[in-house]
């Protein structure tokens, strides 16, 4: 299950209990541990490229600022 924070952000939760707190290296719930299905991580993947998108061409000149930081 996928839904955005409130700056529109994706997140994914689980399709058990709705819990976003997930085992990265086990990819289950923490909370009932339910697997997190393939489907649903690439639906998130996808999600997650398309705010970045939509982040990068709102930006001032239609694409991300340049890292800060000394040149190299």
């Amino acid at each position: 299950m996928i839904f955005h924070n409130p700056k529109g952000a994706p997140e994914l939760a689980c399709e058990q209990c709705g819990c976003r707190w997930f085992d990265r290296m086990h990819d289950t719930c923490y909370e009932c541990g339910t697997a997190v299905a393939p489907e649903a991580i690439a639906e998130f993947d996808a999600a997650v490229r398309a705010f970045a998108a939509r982040a990068e061409a709102a930006a001032p000149g239609g694409s991300a600022p340049a890292p800060e930081g000394p040149a190299a």
